[in-house]
């Protein structure tokens, strides 16, 4: 076979191509998941959609499978009384199941080049958590599931900002506890 230029360029091409897509698969790639979370002291097991007994330890959250559309969850105390039953409505790729009904907020965090992010939460509404006030509208959450953020309790907000052009926000939920430790850490009022 002669020696083909074209025919190099493309395979190297193809290579960098398979690379590149593995890099980000790998690494960068958010996972969809759904998670059982359990911020109180107490241990519950539990079953979703009559399947296998599920333990969850305190401050513990474990990686659920969940079908699209309705689901159900039984959920007992740590001796195995029947505390409730109930069902729920999953329409999207991650949520979070919160098994003892306890207060979780939803953040908005914003991103973007020169981003003035004081005066922008100065214009968003507040929250009240134990009495004080709280700037940038963090949603309060304490029914059974939602679906509705992109961070889950066990991720961290991005590092590093991809797209710099525009003011983009993503949504994380924190543990009511977390939300305040994040909120004096990050906005230093």
């Amino acid at each position: 076979m002669k020696n083909n230029p074209s025919l190099k360029g493309l395979l190297i091409a193809l290579v960098a191509f398979i690379v590149a897509f593995g890099i980000y698969f790998l690494f960068l790639a958010k996972k969809n998941y759904y998670l059982v979370d359990n911020p109180t002291s107490n241990t519950y097991y539990y079953k979703i959609n009559n399947g296998s007994e599920g333990i969850i330890s305190a401050g513990q959250s474990v990686k659920v499978d969940l079908d699209k559309g309705k689901n159900s969850i039984k959920v007992f105390d740590q001796n195995k009384k029947l505390l409730y039953d109930s069902a729920f409505q999953v329409d999207k790729i991650r949520g979070l199941i919160n098994i003892a009904h306890q207060d979780y907020y939803i953040n908005r965090q914003f991103y973007g080049y020169n981003l003035k992010k004081d005066s922008l939460l100065l214009v968003l509404d507040k929250t009240v958590i134990d009495g004080k006030e709280y700037f940038g509208d963090p949603k309060h959450f304490n029914k059974l599931y939602t679906e509705d953020f992109y961070y889950n309790v066990n991720e961290d907000y991005d590092k590093l900002i991809k797209n710099i052009d525009k003011v983009e926000s993503r949504t994380k939920i924190f543990r009511k506890q977390d939300y305040l430790n994040y909120y004096k850490e990050y906005y230093k009022f």
